[in-house]
This record gives C-alpha cells, sequence and structure tokens, in this order.
C-alpha cells in the first residue's frame, strides 16, 4: 500500500479523518481532494486547474488522496494500488457533519480549502439525504469497474466503525 485511494458513500463518513490516520501509520503523505477543489471563499477550481493538482500528485511514488470527486476518478484509479471505501449508515454520516460544524464554527479546517472556513446549510444536508442511497449503489458499480481495471489492485471496503479501527489497528 504505498498509493491509496480513500473514498466514502457521503460526507461525514470520515474519509479525511481516516486518511490522516492512516497517513500517520504507514507514513505517506495525505492529500485531501477538498484542499484542490476550492479556492478561498467557497470559490470552485476550473476542472482543468483541479485534475492538473492530482496529476502532480500521481506520478509521486506515495499517497493518499481522500475524497470522491467521480469527475477525476481517472486521474487517480489507473495510480492507486489500493482503493478503501468507507461506507456507514446515513445516520451516522449526518451526526458527524453536524458535530463537525460545531465544533469548527468559523474555523478552516485543514482538510478544507484555504480560505473555506465550517459551514453548514439545507442545501447540503438535502444533498446528503437525496444521495446517499443512490451513491452506494453507484459506488458498488464503480468499485466493480475499478476491480475489472486491475484485478491486482487491492480494494478493501469498511463498512462499520469497529471494522474501520481493526483496519488500522492492524497496520504496522
Amino acid at each position: 500500500m504505498k498509493r491509496i485511494m480513500v473514498m466514502g458513500a457521503s460526507a461525514g463518513v470520515g474519509k479525511s479523518t481516516f486518511a490522516r490516520r492512516l497517513g500517520e501509520k504507514l507514513d505517506i503523505e495525505v492529500y485531501h481532494l477538498d484542499t484542490f477543489y476550492w479556492k478561498p471563499g467557497w470559490v470552485e477550481r476550473s476542472l482543468e486547474e483541479f485534475r492538473l493538482k492530482q496529476e502532480q500528485v500521481v506520478s509521486q511514488d506515495q499517497w493518499i488522496i481522500e475524497g470522491n470527486y467521480s469527475n477525476t476518478y481517472d486521474v487517480r484509479a489507473p495510480y492507486a494500488d489500493t482503493i478503501i471505501y468507507l461506507e456507514l449508515p446515513l445516520s451516522v454520516c449526518l451526526y458527524r457533519v453536524f458535530k463537525r460544524f460545531f465544533l469548527n464554527i468559523g474555523k478552516n479546517r485543514p482538510d478544507m480549502g484555504e480560505g473555506c472556513r465550517e459551514k453548514l446549510d439545507y442545501k447540503f444536508i438535502k444533498f446528503i439525504i437525496t444521495t446517499y442511497y443512490p451513491r452506494k449503489e453507484k459506488m458498488r458499480e464503480r468499485i466493480e469497474r475499478f476491480k475489472e481495471m486491475d484485478p491486482n489492485k487491492k480494494i478493501v471496503k469498511l463498512t462499520s466503525k469497529k471494522g474501520i479501527q481493526s483496519f488500522l489497528d492492524r497496520l504496522p
């Protein structure tokens, strides 16, 4: 495991925290796609700029890239030797999103773009709720495509807080 994609079913599933802990365990630098995508003040980067930032990372020998952004899977997936997918219940994801908001009001989290202070609005909550189940199904399909792309690629699916912790505990 030297080139690792960390993906998840939803916001709040724990991708950033998991990737950070994995990076500490393996001594591999972690890249958060949100920091590549968002310019200060929640301004979106162009797709070309976003892709370029990822292309610069995937050429390295080791990396952990955390985030979904399905429109650029083609940049990361061919180079990844391991894909780790996190899937927790919707209720856990929503709880964590609210908790994260209240713990970080007015702050800029290190896994977000510079100048993107923590925010939570109806649109984001609605997005999480309405896309959670369709996204789970789409992720299953994507994971199958990743397997077909390279049968030697290691794919790990973690579906419980206990399973996530156990995975990290088993690492050297």
